[in-house]
């Protein structure tokens, strides 16, 4: 007995703590520039704190040039970080695509994964759209708006803690040429009489948080990530943290 204790105070000496081994592995991919970097930059530092407190590992990418399947095979949760759908190509759109329609893993994806359209010389791609509720982007707030986000499924595992109605400083607030409501299913909203200013773009039924069910992978799109204040937010953070919990949750090692 007195050798084992004598084991474990050395190997703690040297080691500190004896680590567990991660939870699981998540993939987060960015854009190395343009107007969304400074969220990004700051979602990185907050994910690395929390997946150092929390137990799990973060990899980065600014492309999709690894995208294969055995390259996504190792990770059990991808985290779209500001980056639209362009540029990428056929195999790695396909490799993509399995992952989510196949239930591989888990998906998150923020603010510019809905810039859906023909952008920068890139045609859009249907299944994305088709993914994120046959939606095609139209318009939205260049100066931003404030803007009160109503919950509309409170039971669901991602508003644990978080308030049935919480207030968004600061965002672009997209507008689609539809709902995507009939398609997927809606989580939380925006309430459009609730910007200020007033006097910006509206779409009625405005959907901002829902996850496409029709897909194998548990799946959750949160609009709201254009700025790197969102993380001064507590309900933000918290908001962001429950989804990769919930979303990595069937795929944990």
């Amino acid at each position: 007995m007195k050798k084992i204790l004598s084991t474990v105070i050395l190997l703690l000496g040297l080691s500190g703590i004896v680590q567990a081994k991660p939870l699981f592995k998540a993939l987060a991919i960015y854009e190395n520039g343009g107007n969304h970097l400074p969220y990004s930059k700051v979602a990185r530092v907050w994910l690395d704190s929390l997946a150092k407190k929390e137990n799990f590992e973060v990899d980065y990418v600014n492309d999709t040039r690894k995208f294969n399947p055995e390259f996504l095979t190792a990770y059990q949760l991808i985290i779209q970080l500001d980056y639209p759908p362009y540029a990428w190509k056929d195999n790695e759109k396909q490799a993509f695509k399995d992952y989510i329609e196949k239930g591989k893993g888990g998906w998150i994806g923020f603010h510019h994964a809905t810039l859906l359209g023909d952008f920068d010389g890139y045609k859009m791609w249907p299944w994305f759209s088709g993914f994120m509720g046959n939606i095609t982007f139209k318009t939205y707030i260049p100066d931003f708006a404030q803007g009160g986000v109503v919950v509309e499924k409170t039971n669901h595992p991602v508003f644990k803690g978080i308030p049935k109605k919480f207030l968004i400083k600061k965002e672009e607030w997209y507008t689609y040429n539809k709902s995507p409501r009939e398609h997927v299913n809606v989580l939380a909203s925006v309430d459009e009489n609730t910007y200020q200013p007033s006097d910006v773009p509206k779409m009625g039924d405005h959907p901002v948080i829902w996850t496409n069910e029709k897909m194998k992978a548990r799946n959750i799109y949160i609009f709201m990530g254009h700025g790197s204040e969102l993380f001064q937010d507590k309900t933000y953070q918290k908001l962001f943290q429950n989804a990769i919990f919930w979303a990595s949750k069937p795929y944990l090692k």
